[in-house]
């Protein structure tokens, strides 16, 4: 008799360790990449179509079959998180995939968004459902946010703020914004002070600080150790909390008959980038990175950067 195939996933991955939300069940809204920003720290490397124009990527039947039949095998998730290669407010079907997820499941739903469109009426109102919406603040000012973020021509740092103040104000649920910090380039009093400013200004009912911890898309995007963290934590006039540390459990060396067999057997051959990987062997970008992330600790696979990107390669012999 031969054995069953697993079930095939387009859209719904994991459930993977979450350094803010525990065991996370994610949902990808739209294609590797596709985003507001190109932002020189990010894992998942330089951004393939930067837009501001909503799409129907992905439709909420087609992404709640696949919820189904997830959430009916194994333990459930701590949150249903819809993130994953790109931003998912670009997806114009937004707010019905949060309306049917919450229809049939109590299990959470958070939203994770660079927070770079909530200036608009429609995408405040496709967030309103969900139980907790987790936005990013990279800078204090235009220069800055030009520099770290690399947004689209049609966001503007000033409407981007106001969008975010706006939804802080109206929006019934929880927000926890993420300050993402650079070694050298906003890690720094003057820079901080800035950033701080507006934190009172948009009173977010979280604060987190997050650091580089992955190969990010530039080389310049450094990493703020521990210590200076801890320092940074310090110039904040209100209470910030550091998740620039791995999740609980991000660090176990993954299980025999898990994809990292199929990552080795493939960059033993040739290295890829990590849209390489995920479109090779069908694995979300989230789920790829766990993976590489333990074959990186194990000594199995390294990174190198070239002139076109940031490659991953074996250092296994054939």
């Amino acid at each position: 008799m031969q054995s069953r195939k697993p079930p095939v996933y387009h859209h719904v991955y994991g459930p993977v360790p979450s350094k803010r939300l525990g065991r996370s069940l994610g949902v990808d809204l739209v294609p590797f990449k596709v985003c507001t920003y190109d932002c020189i720290y990010c894992q998942l490397g330089r951004t393939t179509e930067k837009s501001v124009e909503p799409r129907t990527y992905a439709g909420a039947e087609a992404i709640c079959d696949e919820l189904a039949r997830k959430l009916s095998s194994g333990a459930p998730p701590d949150y249903i998180s819809l993130a994953g290669s790109g931003e998912p407010t670009l997806n114009a079907g937004l707010g019905e995939v949060i309306e049917k997820i919450k229809g049939m499941t109590d299990i959470p739903l958070a939203v994770l968004t660079n927070g770079s469109l909530l200036w608009r009426d429609e995408v405040r109102a496709a967030l309103a459902a969900a139980d907790l919406v987790l936005p990013s603040l990279d800078a204090g000012d235009e220069a800055m946010f030009q520099r770290i973020n690399r947004p689209h021509r049609d966001i503007f740092f000033e409407r981007m703020i106001a969008g975010l103040n706006d939804f802080v104000l109206s929006y019934p649920g929880e927000v926890w914004l993420e300050v993402f910090l650079l070694a050298d380039v906003t890690a720094m009093p003057s820079e901080i002070g800035k950033i701080d400013r507006l934190l009172q200004r948009i009173r977010p009912k979280r604060v987190q600080l997050n650091t580089v911890t992955r190969p990010p898309a530039e080389a310049f995007a450094l990493a703020v150790s521990a210590d200076q963290m801890e320092d940074v934590k310090g110039w904040f006039t209100g209470d910030v909390e550091i998740i620039g540390q791995e999740a609980s459990g991000e660090n176990r060396i993954l299980q025999a008959g898990q994809s990292y067999d199929e990552i080795v057997s493939l960059l033993s051959r040739r290295p890829c980038t990590l849209e390489g990987i995920v479109s090779g062997l069908g694995l979300s970008s989230v789920e790829a990175l766990k993976h590489l992330d333990a074959l990186i600790r194990m000594g199995l696979v390294t990174v190198v950067r070239r002139q076109n990107g940031l490659f991953y390669r074996t250092t296994v012999c054939k």
